[in-house]
């Protein structure tokens, strides 16, 4: 999740759904506390699903439900993260593939229509997680060389978590898990 580009501040009652990347943490973690607003609001390595989401005051029995009813549907996948991309003063690491991330944000987006990844901001939502946020082409530069080493890895999904502002931090308030990839053959 990003911040909403307008204030730099995240909104009390802000939701996100996000897939946690555990795995990017010890890669990761000093640059996004240092670099990412995000990760200093209390957001774990990630990538986001749906942001923004609801308002958490109209997040109830019936969403949750319908949540789970969406991702019912789509089951635990790997992914590696074998480089990095950049989007003008970010950087970011890419998942591979990205085509299971991008069906999560397309589910969760046409079963909440009005609430548009990234408010509707880009035309292609790119599955990201990202590292540095507003930050000068040679330090974007400076944090990939210093990743690269660390490169590649990989990490299991097999949950969405979701996430709200309370106008201090971002908190964990569920998490929602994917049904078991099944096997064939």
């Amino acid at each position: 999740m990003t911040d909403d580009g307008a204030s730099g501040a995240f909104l009390a009652g802000q939701t996100g759904l996000i897939v946690t990347i555990p795995e990017a943490e010890p890669v990761v973690r000093a640059w996004r506390e240092r670099l990412d607003p995000g990760a200093r609001a209390g957001v774990p390595a990630h990538v986001t699903v749906l942001f923004p989401f609801l308002e958490e005051r109209d997040i109830d029995a019936s969403v949750h439900a319908a949540i789970a009813e969406v991702l019912s549907g789509h089951e635990a996948f790997d992914l590696r993260f074998e480089g990095c991309g950049r989007f003008p003063g970010t950087l970011y690491l890419a998942p591979v593939p990205d085509t299971p991330l991008r069906r999560l944000t397309l589910a969760i987006a046409e079963r909440w229509p009005r609430n548009p990844p990234y408010g509707g901001r880009f035309a292609e939502v790119v599955p990201h997680l990202t590292i540095a946020q507003d930050q000068e082409p040679h330090v974007l530069s400076a944090v990939e060389a210093g990743l690269r080493p660390r490169l590649p890895f990989s990490a299991h999904v097999s949950s969405v978590a979701l996430m709200a502002y309370d106008g201090t931090a971002w908190q964990h308030r569920t998490t929602f898990p994917l049904p078991p990839a099944t096997t064939t053959g």
